[in-house]
């Protein structure tokens, strides 16, 4: 298998338990947040939400420069936080799809304004920066479900919440 078909393979996976933490997230909830430094959970699941993207900016870009003035999206609902979701995984996805083999070794730096924050190999900056960056935040995202009495779905495997297996 090339590097390429196993990152697609990861992808397919994440991205389906992905969807199924955010089809959880209730409109009613969108501004609760459990603590004062927290994120709203409209934040939190909106920054889950659009994380596809940075794997596309890995893809295709050598140099990610974010404006220190870049404004994040937020959804307003969870039917706006979904299409987002859903819009940009499928860009994601077509984004590996062509990802050439020689591509990968190249590297990738994120920039916020003029500070360099990463400079990773591209397989690497695709690992931390999209795969493991987005299911660090999809178990808070399950954190703030509890805490909220919102079933949790199973991630890689089933979840207090999945009926239990008969005997």
């Amino acid at each position: 298998m090339t590097i390429q078909e196993l990152l697609l393979l990861e992808f397919d996976e994440e991205m389906a338990n992905t969807r199924r933490m955010l089809e959880r997230v209730p409109d009613a909830g969108l501004g609760w947040k459990p603590h004062e430094k927290s994120m709203t959970l409209a934040r939190l699941a909106s920054h889950v939400a659009d994380l596809p993207n940075r794997c596309v900016s890995i893809v295709n870009t050598d140099v990610f420069v974010r404006p220190p003035s870049a404004v994040p999206f937020v959804a307003g609902s969870a039917q706006e936080l979904l299409e987002h979701f859903d819009k940009a995984r499928g860009e994601a996805h077509q984004a590996l799809v062509g990802l050439p083999e020689q591509r990968l070794a190249g590297m990738w730096t994120l920039k916020f304004g003029e500070r360099t924050m990463a400079e990773l190999p591209r397989p690497m900056a695709l690992r931390r920066v999209f795969f493991d960056h987005m299911i660090h935040h999809r178990g808070q995202l399950s954190v703030y479900l509890r805490l909220l009495d919102v079933p949790v779905p199973g991630m890689y495997g089933p979840s207090a919440d999945d009926a239990a297996p008969a005997r």
